[in-house]
């Protein structure tokens, strides 16, 4: 084996650490995110039990992220054609894809703990002024923003890698 098939055998290798940063970083910050929220949400159910709706919608933001992460490693698979066995792709493809998974793993991971913080802020806001929730949510929505914006980065860089002459 010459290195330079060493290199092009790296290809599929590349792309699934993508696919695998892509699932488990946002997957990681939301876990940490939900329990973030769902502590200070049972804080508030002790004391208020007809609060535990409001509260509930707060502690699931932080776990959209997690959804965000997957999409994007399924949607790769899917591009690559790994569903439905090896697939053959060179090494600077796998590497694209690699790139490509990153805004979504890094944006996803680091946002999901930002918005639990800022659900929990919400949620003690709720805790105090039950009328203000619709206020309140507005805080942790606008963290998902910026979730949203790395998912459409990596959405559109994973589905038009297939075009690219590499």
């Amino acid at each position: 084996m010459t290195f330079a098939s060493f290199l092009d055998s790296l290809g599929p290798f590349f792309a699934v650490a993508g696919m695998a940063l892509a699932s488990f970083l946002p997957g990681m910050g939301s876990a940490k995110g939900v329990g973030i929220g769902g502590q200070a949400a049972s804080a508030v159910v002790t004391e208020d039990p007809s609060q535990f709706g409001k509260v509930l919608i707060l502690q699931l933001l932080p776990g959209t992220q997690g959804i965000y992460g997957l999409l994007i490693a399924f949607m790769a698979m899917i591009n690559i054609g790994i569903m439905g066995g090896v697939a053959t792709i060179s090494a600077v493809k796998g590497l694209a894809y690699l790139a490509a998974c990153l805004p979504i793993a890094l944006a996803g991971y680091f946002s999901a703990i930002h918005q639990a913080k800022t659900s929990v802020a919400a949620i003690n806001l709720v805790a105090k002024r039950p009328d203000q929730f619709g206020k309140a949510i507005l805080f942790p929505i606008m963290v998902e923003t910026y979730a949203i914006l790395a998912l459409l980065i990596s959405l559109l860089a994973v589905m038009n890698i297939g075009n690219m002459p590499i």
